[in-house]
């Protein structure tokens, strides 16, 4: 230990005397400020040149598929309450089934218009990216805020998209910074350490600064980078400490700016690599399978009007400024205070003032990492489910485009059809228990008194699988894609696997993120918490404490079950890893598992070396445009 404090106090003083290579580049201030929710800036006229001609008719048909599809799930559950009257009970239970299942349908008739995008070929249709992109016009910078990282490991993925655009020759249009809020002293002395070994290695630029305060959390480290240096770079990609892009997806999303100045924001779909626990395989190749198939829909319906994930994406600086500074929400935490999911408000407000938010499942090369176990993840979702439910203050903001509302609500009942699956389920039992146990009908499928509630439960894992078969069923239709993925008979071992996992994990989830919704609303602020990266295993004690409400939530069905024993197969999928769930989250935490399944070849992606995937580029030349000219030099 003191042969390593010797060696960081040694690197941080070979970094405080660079006196001739600065940390940062000189200064160019930008004026952010905060917006209001009562008044709207004034918006250009005439409609965004990227906003598709069709995209009311894509809107029109997606609320049609939904009301469509919710309607025929409902059609059971209310004929079967129906038939003696309705009691307060079935009418809670049906309000919650109806919210749920609408949540449900709107997501599955998404994802069918992106296996249609997909396999038409017209995931370009709207917002074409160049085949071969000219030399940058404009500088950019490439901004990663980390908070109490492992620093080689960040500092590497900077270093494979350096590589990339030294590869292609456009290193020059870039500036690489690493924005720190890290506060903890050891830390950040290694983060230091890490710099002064790295920046000679890059052929862009590398900066480095590291607040003593970090005020507003990522928001706050991004907008005190945009007063301070936004001035000089016509655009910023975001990335997290865990994400990485290729230079050729970076150049095609500069080339893309360049050509349409009203747009202000475009956001890749993100990839997962590098899994190595068998929960975090399990999110690598659900998302890497069917995730394109969710954003390309996404992508249809909403056209230049869609949204932003906080990372991964390219932004127009200036318009960001002017527009997306956030607001103090009034009151306390957690419904107060710093807006916490402050990706999804940025791009309402960049839309507001009348720029183009589009969201592309055109290009690869965009990827990041997932929390390895369950609990982290969890711990993950909790922050994000109070940032998402603060978005209840901010959907009547005036002036915000109808879908920038319709974007803020849906990200407030992805969380909120945890809670609404609880209640269904426990409503539904509850419902039973008035009726006497029928051993002669144990079968809950011929059950007449719980038949209708089944057939809902059967639609609804319909819709939750769809996407996921859609996912693999483009895959298998591109032979080149199938062999990626192992073949054809892998791929479906894969799908097969993950949607077994996905089963059993999905009570876990739905019990986790109830707790934290109710947490939420009793008044407590879930925090800014480091995440975990990486591990390998949890100890028992750490698994049932996380798991401890998870057990209780089980138990009680079991207590309610002693009463209607002939209903159990029906509730075996809910109650079952509910009861298991420490020895599952332990399970999954463990990259023995991971590797076993992948030794299978289940549930292998085509990066399974942690690469980047993306269509390769020749080196860019300049354009023999007369609107072309060189990048501007760095001052």
């Amino acid at each position: 230990m003191g042969d390593l404090s010797l060696r960081v106090n040694a690197d941080v003083r070979e970094v405080e005397s660079f006196d001739s290579q600065p940390w940062l580049p000189a200064e160019a201030p930008l004026a952010m400020p905060r917006q209001s929710l009562d008044a709207a800036p004034k918006v250009p006229e005439g409609p965004l040149p990227t906003s598709p001609e069709t995209v009311a008719r894509r809107r029109w048909i997606l609320l049609a598929c939904t009301l469509v599809l919710s309607s025929l799930a409902l059609i059971a559950p209310i004929y079967q309450c129906a038939r003696f009257g309705f009691t307060a009970l079935e009418v809670f239970g049906l309000f919650c089934l109806a919210g749920l299942l609408t949540a449900m349908s709107c997501w599955f008739s998404s994802a069918c218009m992106g296996l249609w995008v997909l396999a038409t070929g017209r995931e370009q249709q709207d917002l074409a990216f160049a085949a071969h992109p000219d030399t940058p016009m404009s500088r950019t910078a490439i901004l990663m805020p980390v908070y109490n990282e492992d620093a080689d490991a960040s500092f590497a993925r900077l270093a494979h998209l350096d590589a990339s655009l030294a590869r292609l020759g456009a290193s020059g249009a870039f500036d690489f910074f690493v924005l720190s809020d890290t506060n903890k002293p050891a830390a950040a002395a290694h983060e230091t350490a890490v710099y002064v070994s790295q920046r000679a290695r890059f052929t862009s630029r590398l900066f480095y600064r590291r607040r003593m305060a970090n005020t507003e959390h990522k928001a706050g480290n991004l907008g005190d980078w945009v007063r301070r240096f936004g001035a000089a770079y016509e655009q910023m990609v975001v990335l997290d400490a865990d994400s990485t892009m290729a230079g050729e997806t970076v150049l095609r999303l500069v080339d893309a700016m360049e050509m349409n100045p009203r747009i202000g924001l475009i956001q890749t779909t993100p990839t997962i690599i590098k899994a190595s626990t068998l929960f975090a395989r399990v999110s690598q190749f659900s998302v890497r399978l069917y995730g394109r198939v969710a954003a390309a829909g996404l992508a249809w319906w909403t056209g230049s009007d869609s949204s932003y994930w906080g990372h991964n994406a390219i932004i127009r600086t200036r318009a960001f400024a002017e527009c997306a500074g956030l607001p103090i929400l009034p009151g306390v935490k957690p419904f107060g205070g710093n807006v916490l999911s402050h990706d999804v408000v940025e791009a309402a407000m960049l839309r507001r003032a009348g720029w183009g938010v589009h969201v592309t499942a055109a290009l690869d090369g965009s990827c990041e990492e997932t929390p390895p176990t369950i609990t982290d993840f969890i711990r993950r979702e909790h922050r994000w489910c109070q940032g998402n439910l603060q978005h209840l203050k901010l959907v009547g903001a005036e002036g915000l485009h109808p879908m920038s509302r319709l974007q803020l609500i849906l990200g407030c009942v992805a969380y909120l059809a945890s809670p609404l699956w609880l209640a269904s389920l426990a409503t539904g039992l509850a419902i039973q228990l008035g009726y006497p146990i029928d051993w002669g009908s144990w079968l809950y499928v011929l059950n007449p008194e719980f038949s209708a509630f089944t057939l809902a439960s059967l639609f609804a894992a319909l819709l939750l699988i769809g996407p996921k078969i859609m996912g693999a069923a483009l895959a298998i239709s591109r032979p080149a894609e199938a062999r990626a993925f192992g073949g054809s008979s892998q791929l479906v071992k894969g799908v097969l696997s993950e949607i077994a996992l996905s089963a059993i994990l999905a009570p876990i989830l739905m019990v986790a993120n109830t707790h934290a919704v109710l947490q939420i609303l009793r008044g407590q602020d879930a925090g800014w918490q480091v995440q975990q990266r990486d591990a390998d295993g949890l100890a028992f004690a750490d698994a049932f404490k996380s798991m401890r409400w998870q057990l209780v939530v089980g138990t009680c069905f079991v207590l309610a079950l002693a009463f209607r024993p002939d209903l159990s197969m029906f509730f075996a999928p809910i109650v079952l890893p509910l009861l298991a769930s420490p020895w599952i989250a332990m399970w999954t935490s463990r990259r023995q598992a991971g590797d076993a399944f992948a030794a299978r070849g289940w549930m292998v992606i085509p990066e399974e070396d942690g690469s980047v995937s993306v269509a390769a580029l020749p080196p860019v030349r300049p354009s023999s445009e007369a609107a072309r000219r060189p990048v501007a030099q760095p001052a």
